[in-house]
């Protein structure tokens, strides 16, 4: 429980101060956001720093880190020594930092041509393949359960080839459904903070139940998903709307990769879709905007993704931002009713 506590406060205040240092570095070398021409309620925004996620990547893996360090121990008093690493904690940080990577390179990209376009869709996702690809891997070799389930317990075991084809697809689509989010001031910083922090429930329930759960390297998952609530909260401190710096693409790709990452390793890919019930909701409206247009020649929203829609037929930013909250709020609470002793 301590290391929980100490791996989310430690992000939290790295992100938390940290930001404010970025943000001045950022305007000094111009680097700020580009807005789509459409959202004429977004023109605020254009020039505020961009590639907030940065912080969010080393704070992350700061307090995952420090989260492993003991200075005391309980009757032996002043004893240094580090835990264990677990593979499934350093399988988890490899996705979240990985498909951060792709996501700066876009949000660079960006920048260097001065356009809202970064990277090629066809590079983007080559390269987000290469990092799930190798996550694939990773998990195979360290011996990760194959298993397909809800909760941990149970599941319908997978051939090795279907299990990478499973992670390939979740790893891709997690990371472009975060990404399809993040365009509402605090929105994605602020669902974030509350899948993680199921996460965090989730790990540690696994931890403490391992007989029936047999998750391997339930207790790091958990301190992981416990820096990332505490770097998401840290973050939407500057993130809430007016929004003082943006996480870019280098935060929201990274995000969705951690999410793809902690369902694979806890056991709970199907679970994802509730839990993460927000993102997939975004990402679903885009594809049925595309798929409506391409087949009738009608749009059936008059923006994708939604929370666009909203703001178009009237509602405003901060109404849009609170009411998909409270729908991430409901998604995470009914996904925690699943979990079980046996």
């Amino acid at each position: 429980m301590i290391s929980l506590l100490i791996s989310a406060g430690v992000a939290f205040f790295v992100t938390l101060f940290l930001t404010p240092v970025l943000i001045r570095s950022l305007r000094e070398r111009n680097i700020g956001q580009f807005i789509q021409e459409e959202l004429e309620g977004h023109s605020h925004k254009r020039g505020t720093p961009t590639m907030g996620g940065l912080v969010m990547l080393m704070a992350v893996l700061v307090g995952y880190v420090v989260a492993h360090l003991r200075f005391f121990t309980i009757g032996g008093g002043f004893d240094p020594s580090v835990r264990p690493f677990s593979p499934q904690g350093w399988l988890a940080m490899f996705a979240f930092l990985g498909m951060g990577l792709i996501g700066f390179v876009d949000d660079y990209t960006k920048y260097a041509r001065k356009q809202n376009q970064g990277l090629s869709k066809r590079w983007k996702f080559l390269g987000q393949l290469a990092i799930a690809g190798l996550f694939a891997y990773g998990a195979i070799q360290s011996g990760v359960s194959t298993r397909l389930a809800v909760t941990g317990g149970g599941g319908i075991e997978l051939a090795p080839i279907v299990y990478a084809g499973l992670v390939l697809v979740m790893l891709v689509a997690a990371a472009n459904a975060v990404n399809l989010t993040d365009g509402l001031d605090g929105l994605v910083a602020g669902s974030g903070a509350l899948v993680f922090g199921a996460y965090v429930l989730i790990g540690f329930w696994e931890f403490r139940n391992l007989a029936f759960y047999e998750i391997k390297g339930a207790l790091d998952l958990a301190v992981f998903a416990a820096a990332l609530m505490g770097s998401t909260l840290g973050f939407l401190w500057w993130n809430t709307a007016p929004a003082r710096i943006i996480m870019g693409d280098v935060g929201s790709q990274a995000l969705g990769g951690a999410l793809a990452a902690l369902a694979l390793l806890t056991k709970t890919e199907l679970l994802l879709i509730v839990l993460g019930g927000l993102y997939v909701m975004v990402t679903a409206s885009v594809i049925a905007q595309v798929i409506s247009y391409r087949v009738f020649g009608r749009r059936i929203f008059k923006m994708a993704p939604i929370h666009h829609h909203f703001e178009l037929i009237g509602w405003s930013e901060p109404k849009v931002i609170t009411r998909f909250l409270i729908v991430a709020v409901i998604f995470a609470l009914f996904s925690l009713t699943t979990l079980k002793l046996r």
